[in-house]
């Protein structure tokens, strides 16, 4: 029901009174074949919601797949061919590209992340730093280039982060209070708490009442350092300034995950393009 929704907001949005430039192009029966051509190397993403966008506009098309959502794709590649009413692909193009080109970015990036800790315990995470609306879809992406997802929004789970705490008045009594909080609404939901220095790792260790530790900015020295003094009480996540450079540094360290928010909100999209065949 989302995906068919949000497709057909998009669709209305591209297409608005019609399609003026096809319509006026191309005769009414015409009939044609395109391609799906890879230009830069990657992972393919976003499939079945091009699918879902060509059955929108024109069920009558036709998708032959040569790939499927997660495989590997290099230049040159035909990801998939359809055939059907020209002026029908033509209105697709452009929605059917961006949710692909940027679903692929995604998956592609995210693997990169994967790949870069695989002979390490820790996972990687991504973020709520999404597109407006397109979350859902951004985080599949992220699962299909082998990466995790963390909390999905603001209702799945406690993100104590700094300002939380500051306007609480301190770490103990942001945790207290989100205690409370859960107790008087009959709800179930694991607690996170973000440090900033060793000192309030150890009040947090000290305290307790939470399930994962955030090491916000910390370095791998201090990452280290924490989790010592955790020693293995809570579930532990690294975030801030980690990249593709120093990204094994940080999961050499031991710990549990490293969120990454580049993972959605600087990405690339993928170079694909959607191609006429002659016939």
């Amino acid at each position: 029901m989302f995906l068919s929704e949000l497709i057909k907001n998009t669709l209305r949005e591209d297409i608005g009174s019609g399609d003026h430039s096809s319509l006026a192009a191309i005769p009414e029966n015409a009939k044609g074949k395109m391609k799906l051509l890879v230009k830069e190397n990657g992972i393919i993403a976003g499939i079945e919601v091009a699918k879902e966008v060509l059955r929108q506009v024109d069920p009558t098309i036709s998708m032959r797949c040569f790939k499927n959502d997660g495989d590997a794709i290099k230049v040159g590649d035909i990801v998939f061919e359809l055939e059907g009413s020209a002026r029908s692909m033509l209105t697709a193009e452009r929605t059917l590209l961006n949710f692909l080109q940027r679903m692929s970015g995604i998956a592609t990036i995210s693997k990169q992340y994967a790949d870069a800790v695989k002979d390490t315990k820790t996972k990687i995470l991504d973020t709520r730093k999404t597109t407006p609306n397109l979350r859902a879809l951004e985080k599949y992406a992220v699962k299909i280039g082998g990466s995790e997802n963390h909390r999905f929004g603001l209702y799945d789970m406690i993100m104590l982060k700094d300002n939380h705490i500051d306007f609480a008045g301190g770490i103990e009594k942001a945790i207290d209070a989100t205690h409370e909080y859960l107790k008087k609404n009959n709800l179930n939901l694991k607690i996170e708490i973000e440090t900033r220095t060793l000192d309030e790792v150890k009040r947090v260790v000290k305290h307790g009442k939470i399930n994962r530790i955030m090491l916000d900015n910390f370095t791998p020295e201090e990452i280290k350092e924490a989790l010592k003094l955790i020693a293995g009480q809570y579930e532990t996540e690294a975030s801030g300034g980690i990249t593709l450079k120093n990204i094994k540094e940080y999961a050499a360290t031991g710990v549990d995950y490293i969120s990454i928010g580049a993972l959605t909100h600087h990405i690339k999209s993928l170079d694909l393009s959607l191609k006429f065949i002659a016939i």
